[in-house]
């Protein structure tokens, strides 16, 4: 995943937080409910979020899913390390593994 997309996702979602929120404080009736400017501002950032920043989102979430591929990738090289040496390990006549009797 490429660091520079997470970060601008992420400021980006931010200021669609912040620049409702500040506006709605503006209002005096605003200060004085405090939170609920701060709910109708996360509705408004989410809402310019979904209509704007569709491009930064799925350039977030396909490096996401590379960095999820290339780790299962990685992971089923060592399994198939693991079968291979476990297949080439030699078998005691009655089908123990040396060194695994008593």
């Amino acid at each position: 995943m490429k660091a520079r997309s997470a970060i601008v996702y992420s400021v980006l979602r931010l200021l669609a937080f912040l620049v409702p929120f500040g506006i709605l404080m503006l209002f005096p009736i605003m200060r004085e409910y405090y939170w609920l400017a701060a709910i109708f501002a996360a509705l408004i950032g989410l809402s310019l979020s979904v209509l704007f920043l569709r491009k930064p989102l799925d350039d977030v979430t396909s490096g996401l899913a590379e960095r999820r591929a290339q780790a299962r990738a990685a992971a089923s090289d060592e399994e198939a390390e693991d079968a291979a040496a476990d297949a080439a390990a030699p078998a005691t006549p009655d089908g123990e593994a040396p060194g695994t009797r008593g």
